[in-house]
């Protein structure tokens, strides 16, 4: 009954009111970026799958300008990412635009981190597991070593947090999660991409996602 009613009304619940509460902090930060970055925007946005596999655009705050060389190549990302910008991911606060995913249902407060599109021809059946449920901010797998686990790792706590999600699970995940950002546990600038606590985007696709599919095909035989 909580996996399949009570999970999405707690999340809407609290994303509600979390925004009443908030969404002075959210115009200010917003506002502040839009300065620092120079006109770019404030928002950053990208295509990710969903429950079902089905596709949506998360947001985040952007945290780099769209400075370009002369031949109009973007900038090195150390170079565009902003004063403003570093802040913000060490501090957890560029995923805020997120709870309106939530409230929208795209995701959920916890879950499995959504990965992009080119990703879905990789999966194991088993790893697919994952897509059965909403995505989420935070999940089992970035409070258990999130930087220092493989992303093979990843995914089994992916299908792990599927398979036993309960509410005390997600109360777990909810306090381990406040205690990392506190601690600063796990957050790191990364001026090589996008990427910030709860982010889980690779530079390059696992090679093991390949290796994995074929395995599978293989014991089908």
């Amino acid at each position: 009954m909580y996996k399949s009613f009570f999970k999405r009304l707690c999340d809407f619940s609290i994303v509600l009111l979390a925004l009443l509460c908030i969404w002075w902090l959210i115009a200010i930060i917003a506002i502040w970026l839009h300065f620092a970055n120079k006109e770019a925007g404030a928002f950053f946005s990208q295509i990710r799958i969903g429950k079902n596999e089905r596709p949506f655009k998360i947001y985040k705050f952007k945290s780099m300008t769209d400075e370009r060389d002369a031949d109009g190549k973007l900038l090195p990302d150390a170079q565009r990412l902003t004063k403003v910008g570093r802040f913000i991911r060490s501090t957890s606060l560029d995923e805020l635009p997120q709870l309106f995913n939530v409230l929208r249902g795209d995701m959920a407060l916890i879950g499995p981190r959504p990965l992009p599109p080119s990703y879905l021809p990789y999966y194991t059946a088993e790893e697919a597991v994952r897509h059965q449920v909403r995505p989420g901010i935070t999940g089992w797998a970035q409070v258990n070593g999130r930087k220092n686990i493989t992303w093979e790792h990843k995914l089994e706590c992916d299908v792990y947090y599927v398979r036993h999600l309960t509410m005390l699970l997600d109360v777990k995940i909810f306090f381990l999660t406040i205690i990392n950002v506190l601690k600063r546990d796990g957050v790191g600038v990364d001026t090589s991409g996008q990427v910030s606590l709860y982010d889980t985007r690779p530079v390059q696709r696992p090679e093991y996602l390949n290796v994995g599919k074929q395995n599978e095909a293989r014991s089908r035989q």
